[in-house]
């Protein structure tokens, strides 16, 4: 690869394992062949980090990102005004964790609005530290969509090469299945065929799920698939998007790991994150759709329990960053 993408890493709280899983993510030589990756986040906590890990990598204060080389030997860091002389306690909740980690996600997200870099890919935030800050945002997802205006914004969850976009997350089941329409299905369908040919798939082909055991049997158990879904499909179909379903949830991610489908829809939170989680624990990683630029993150929480213990895993942190490189290149970004 002649231009290698610029990925922008948000250190995630820093009372975590982000840190951690940042540091041994980048001592991956990979990564390094891969794009040029920064830190967006706190140097004196990636020094405590890279110590911790015995790493030989060191590491060193960036400005902007015109600064960046990319050499693996040093891990730079993009830190935040505000932010550099801030306690950070581990394995415990922090107002000042959580006003430091949302303003890393912030600075990484206008840097991306602004095509200064290819991606981001983010280590875990803390919510209820975000609320301690004052912060008026849920998580990540709400960031990116105050900060681009953006309606529709949805989580796709993905572990080898099963993919799977959620035409919903945290809802409670019973609001969940009441927000299974044929507008939302169509609307969901249509986002992900976007995005697919964005990220260079030919005519990506969409497998929708049903909502109910069997995808209803016809009817016989619930009529969202018939009143609902199929609809949804249809219209997708007519529009020229290679989409099919409702199949029945319980065979339709076993032919997706197969290679019959690029992608499938998921009509609730657990329908998808089951699947994901069971194929591919330690590998699974998200990705939003409905925002203009690229933004993969590990899937895994703060682990405020082994925080600073030399215990996590980067798995989920490397291949998120794979990902954030491999998106951008499909897309054809190229670098300003």
């Amino acid at each position: 690869m002649k231009d290698k993408p610029l990925i922008a890493i948000t250190m995630g709280d820093p009372s975590g394992i982000g840190p951690e899983v940042v540091a041994k993510a980048l001592r991956q030589p990979e990564i390094h062949r891969r794009m040029k990756p920064f830190v967006v986040g706190a140097v004196s906590q990636m020094n405590d980090a890279l110590r911790m890990i015995r790493s030989d990598a060191r590491t060193a204060r960036v400005k902007s990102t015109a600064e960046i080389n990319g050499r693996p030997e040093i891990v730079e860091v993009l830190e935040i005004d505000g932010t550099q002389n801030l306690d950070f306690p581990k394995g415990r909740h922090s107002a000042e964790s959580g006003k430091a980690s949302h303003a890393w996600v912030e600075q990484a997200a206008a840097m991306a609005i602004r095509q200064e870099v290819h991606a981001i890919a983010t280590a875990p935030v803390n919510k209820e530290s975000w609320q301690m800050a004052g912060s008026p945002d849920l998580g990540h997802q709400e960031v990116f969509r105050r900060l681009t205006g953006s309606e529709y914004v949805a989580t796709m969850l993905v572990s080898g090469e099963l993919r799977c976009m959620h035409l919903s997350t945290h809802r409670s089941l019973r609001d969940a299945c009441d927000y299974v329409t044929a507008p939302n299905v169509l609307r969901a369908i249509r986002l992900t065929h976007t995005h697919f040919t964005r990220w260079g798939f030919d005519d990506p082909r969409i497998a929708v799920a049903g909502l109910n055991p069997h995808a209803s049997d016809n009817g016989l158990i619930g009529r969202e698939e018939i009143d609902h879904i199929a609809p949804a499909v249809k219209a997708a179909q007519t529009e020229g998007i290679q989409a099919t379903g409702p199949h029945p949830a319980d065979s339709v991610f076993n032919q997706a790991i197969d290679g019959k489908f690029d992608v499938v829809v998921v009509m609730y939170h657990d329908q998808g994150h089951v699947a994901i989680k069971v194929h591919g624990f330690q590998e699974s990683i998200s990705v939003n759709l409905g925002i203009p630029f690229i933004r993969t993150s590990v899937d895994h929480g703060t682990a405020f329990d082994i925080a600073g213990k030399n215990r996590a895993d980067e798995t989920s942190m490397v291949e998120a960053l794979k990902m954030a490189a491999s998106l951008a290149t499909r897309s054809g970004l190229k670098p300003r």
